[in-house]
């Protein structure tokens, strides 16, 4: 056990220190940064700070409640002008940007009139002043009441089994699109992480070395929680930037803001991602034993890459949130169950037997793909400068003669 550590410290510090792993780590945070600092500058550019002014002929504002004064945030100051005449020569010195005027019969009619020279308020002003007038035609009711009204009702939605709850589903919906994205890009780039390590290691004979005192479960394994260990550095980096970046875009775009991760996406993630990415370390290793060079394992590794992206060609049946049987397909099959699964989450209710059937064959094919990896890497040592066919990569599998550290195919 120590020394399959050993293996997955060396790969770890051997990868995050490469150029290209820096490259590819750093550049997603620092274009986001960009694109950011962009989008601030230009709402800031075009955000229009003066005051708004109202006229109250109706005297429903007599109360002066304002929801700043129960925890919400002002976009601009509310100013009260006496009459139509006052506030329009404030607007006209340009004081305030704009101007409304509730109508003195607006309980009947509802009518109320806003004035602007440049350009019209935003959407957040406008939905102060709309908050200002419902906390004031409820001035007689308790705060908790005003609060409830200005918040609007807390949906909750629940499939009809009592399986699944979402409250919130913006980010239920969009959550498992995001997860799948980064995790193609994870399976690519780990994917050529771990199938260069290999063929180099081959070509250049060191792995013959490595192999004296090692054995290949050993090197495999340390091996694949190194990549690990790699992918996983990489999405975290990727998600401290997505959370900084929502935090800061919250201070600027109100729908950002309250948003949060459902606990039962988060546990499908985390139960589906670590026994998928031992697969693809199992399954690249074995790519890269089987090759003589770089070039021909990543021709192959490509079109293995197209299995584990395969749900996105099926993103129509997937929106439609049914129990398709190629869905269901796709979701029992190892390379595309954690895809398929995060994104049938976002829309519909997986049934429980798929979710635990697809995990079982998912971490079963994982181990076996470790276990083939091993055998294939020893075989693959043995017949250097040769690539192995599919037909002795088979009976390398079905071999069980094993003497010497030397397979019999």
């Amino acid at each position: 056990m120590p020394k399959m550590w050993l293996v997955a410290k060396h790969e770890y510090l051997t990868m995050v220190r490469r150029r290209s792993f820096l490259m590819g780590t750093l550049g997603l945070p620092a274009l986001a940064a960009v694109v950011l600092a962009i989008i601030i500058l230009v709402v800031s550019g075009n955000r229009d700070s003066r005051p708004v002014g109202y006229v109250d002929e109706s005297g429903i504002l007599a109360a002066g409640i304002y929801p700043s004064t129960m925890g919400r945030r002002q976009s601009v100051e509310l100013q009260i002008y006496p009459d139509h005449a006052t506030a329009r020569a404030a607007l006209e010195a340009g004081q305030i940007q704009a101007f409304y005027v509730l109508d003195a019969g607006y309980l009947e009619n509802q009518q109320v009139a806003l004035y602007y020279w440049d350009k019209q308020p935003s959407e957040s002003v406008q939905t102060q002043f709309d908050n200002l007038v419902r906390v004031n035609l409820l001035a007689n009711t308790p705060d908790a009441i005003r609060n409830r009204a200005l918040k609007g009702p807390d949906v909750t939605i629940r499939s009809a089994d009592g399986s699944r709850d979402i409250r919130g589903n913006f980010m239920a919906f969009v959550l498992p699109f995001v997860v799948g994205f980064f995790f193609m890009m994870a399976v690519m780039s780990s994917a050529g992480y771990l199938l260069e390590a290999v063929t180099t290691e081959k070509e250049n004979r060191t792995m013959e070395v490595m192999v004296t005192s090692l054995t290949p479960e050993q090197l495999i394994s340390g091996k694949a929680f190194g990549l690990i260990a790699v992918s996983l550095t990489q999405l975290l980096i990727w998600l401290l930037t997505i959370l900084l970046a929502l935090a800061i875009g919250a201070q600027f775009t109100p729908v950002l803001q309250g948003i949060w991760v459902p606990l039962t996406l988060l546990g499908i993630v985390i139960a589906y991602f670590f026994p998928a990415f031992v697969l693809v370390g199992g399954l690249m290793t074995a790519i890269g034993s089987a090759v003589t060079d770089t070039r021909q394992g990543q021709q192959i590794a490509g079109l293995l890459n197209l299995l584990f992206a395969l749900p996105f060609f099926f993103i129509i049946l997937i929106m439609e949130g049914t129990n398709n049987p190629i869905l269901v397909a796709l979701t029992l099959f190892p390379t595309t169950a954690f895809l398929t699964v995060a994104l049938r989450w976002s829309v519909t209710t997986v049934p429980l037997w798929q979710l635990a059937c697809s995990w079982v064959l998912l971490v079963a094919t994982a181990a076996f793909s470790v276990w083939a990896a091993a055998r294939i890497l020893r075989v693959g040592m043995l017949r250097y400068g040769q690539r192995l066919s599919l037909h002795a990569i088979i009976e390398t599998l079905r071999s069980r003669q094993h003497a010497g550290g030397t397979y019999h195919a």
